[in-house]
C-alpha cells in the first residue's frame, strides 16, 4: 500500500483524531480513505468541508452522486466508486440510476443522463469543455450554477481519487458489496 498507514483513533495525528474517533463511532469503523487522510489532517480537513459544500450546492441527493461517481469512474478509482454506490444504497436512492453510471452507460432520464455526460465530459477535457456541451447542459434543465456545482463535485473526487490512486487504499469490507473495477487499467507515465 505505498507505505501510507490506515490510521485509527488511536494512531491518528492530534489534529485528525477527534474526527477520525468521531467517524469510528458514528459508523463503527473509520473509511479507509479517511483512515489515509488522517496522514495530513489539513487535506481530511479540506475534503470534508468541501463534501458538505456539495451537499449545499443545488444538486439533490442523487445527482451529487452522479457527479462523485461518474468521476470516481473516469478516474478508475475502485475505492470511490464501492464507497459511493454504499452510500447511495443506504440513502434510498435509484440503484438501476447509480449501476448505470458505475457501468459507463446511459441513464434513462434525460436530465441525469445529460448530467451524467456533462460529468465525464468535465473529467477527461480536464475542464476545457465546449460552449456546446455547456448549452446541452443548460437545455436538459440545469443552470450555470449547476455547472460550478459539477467543477465543484470533480474537484473533490480528484482529491478523493488521487489519493486512493497513490496510497492503493484498501476497500473497507463494508463497501465490498459494491466493489468495483475499472474496465481498463492506467498504465504509469513513465519517468
Amino acid at each position: 500500500m505505498a507505505n501510507f498507514t490506515l490510521h485509527d483513533s488511536t494512531t491518528a495525528p492530534a489534529g485528525a483524531r477527534d474526527f477520525i474517533a468521531g467517524v469510528e463511532k458514528k459508523m463503527g469503523f473509520v473509511p479507509s480513505l479517511y483512515a489515509v487522510f488522517a496522514e495530513n489532517p489539513t487535506v481530511l480537513n479540506a475534503y470534508t468541508q468541501l463534501a458538505d459544500q456539495l451537499g449545499k450546492s443545488g444538486l439533490s441527493p442523487l445527482e451529487q452522486q452522479i457527479v462523485t461517481i461518474t468521476a470516481s469512474v473516469e478516474n478508475e478509482c475502485h475505492f470511490c466508486v464501492a464507497a459511493h454506490t454504499t452510500i447511495s444504497e443506504g440513502a434510498g436512492l435509484d440503484l438501476s440510476v447509480i449501476d448505470a453510471v458505475r457501468e459507463d452507460r446511459p441513464i434513462a432520464d434525460p436530465k441525469l443522463e445529460a448530467l451524467r455526460v456533462f460529468t465525464k465530459k468535465m473529467v477527461i477535457d480536464r475542464g476545457f469543455v465546449s460552449d456546446t456541451d455547456v448549452d446541452a447542459f443548460l437545455a436538459a434543465g440545469y443552470d450555470r450554477a449547476a455547472v460550478l456545482a459539477v467543477v465543484l463535485g470533480v474537484a473533490l473526487k480528484v482529491i478523493s481519487n488521487y489519493t486512493n490512486h497513490v496510497a492503493e487504499t484498501p476497500v473497507n469490507e463494508a463497501f465490498q458489496k459494491h466493489a468495483w473495477t475499472p474496465k481498463t487499467k492506467r498504465e504509469a507515465v513513465p519517468a
